[in-house]
C-alpha cells in the first residue's frame, strides 16, 4: 500500500540560471489547491513586474497524482514552458509543488527547443537544492455517538494524539476529527475496542 507521507516544499526556493543571457529565476514553493497557485503566480509577478514572463506550473495534490494541476506559458510559444516543467513536477517525486520561472529576455531568441531546454532546466536547478519536509495525507471522519460515550471518545483520541476539529450537538454528538490515511485502520480498530458494541457509527469524507 502506498504511504499516505510524502515529501513537499519546506518554504520557497529560488534557484538563477541563465541562457544565451536570458535569466531565468525559479521559484518553488508548496501549494495546495488552484487558489495557493494563482496567490504565489500574482506574488511572483508582483516581485518582478519589468520581467518579459512568468510562466509556472503546480501539482498541488501527492507525487505522482494529475490532480489538481495546471499551467501557464504566460506569452511563450505554445508547449515551451508550462507543459514540460508540469511533466517534471509530476514526476519529481514531490508533492504539493509549484513553480515560477520568471524570464527577462537577453536579446536572442531560443527558439522552441531552446525554450524547453530551459525552462525545464531552470526548474531542474531549483529541484536539486530543494529542501523538502514531510506531509501527511489526512481523511476526515465523523464519530456519531450517545452523550454518554463522549468523554470516553475524547480520551482515545487523546491516546491516538489526534485533535478534535469540530463538535456538534444534536440527538446524538457528532465529533469530526482527521485521521492519516495509513492509520485510518487501526484507529477504527482500536475506537471500536475501547467502547461497547455499536457505540459509535463512524462515517468518513
Amino acid at each position: 500500500m502506498a504511504s499516505s507521507r510524502y515529501p513537499v516544499p519546506a518554504g520557497q526556493h529560488r534557484a538563477e540560471t541563465v541562457e544565451k543571457k536570458s535569466r531565468f529565476i525559479a521559484d518553488v514553493r508548496r501549494v495546495r489547491s488552484p487558489e495557493e497557485a494563482k496567490a504565489f503566480a500574482d506574488a511572483v509577478r508582483e516581485e518582478f513586474p519589468d520581467a518579459r514572463h512568468h510562466c509556472w506550473a503546480y501539482a498541488a495534490g501527492p507525487p505522482g497524482s494529475t490532480h489538481p494541476c495546471g499551467m501557464s506559458d504566460d506569452g511563450e510559444p505554445h508547449g515551451t514552458a508550462g507543459r514540460p516543467m508540469l511533466q517534471i513536477l509530476q514526476h519529481c517525486g514531490v508533492g504539493e509543488i509549484m513553480v515560477v520561472v520568471t524570464r527577462y529576455f537577453g536579446g536572442i531568441k531560443l527558439g522552441t527547443g531552446g525554450l524547453v531546454r530551459a525552462y525545464s532546466g531552470a526548474l531542474q536547478a531549483a529541484l536539486e537544492t530543494l529542501p523538502t519536509e514531510d506531509a501527511v495525507e489526512k481523511q476526515g471522519i465523523t464519530i456519531q455517538t450517545a452523550f454518554e460515550h463522549e468523554q470516553s471518545i475524547r480520551h482515545q483520541l487523546d491516546l491516538m494524539k489526534l485533535a478534535v476539529q469540530a463538535v456538534e450537538y444534536r440527538a446524538a454528538v457528532l465529533i469530526r476529527v482527521e485521521v492519516p490515511t495509513d492509520e485510518m485502520h487501526p484507529f477504527k480498530e482500536q475506537l471500536t475496542r475501547a467502547l461497547p458494541f455499536g457505540a459509535v457509527e463512524l462515517t468518513t469524507d
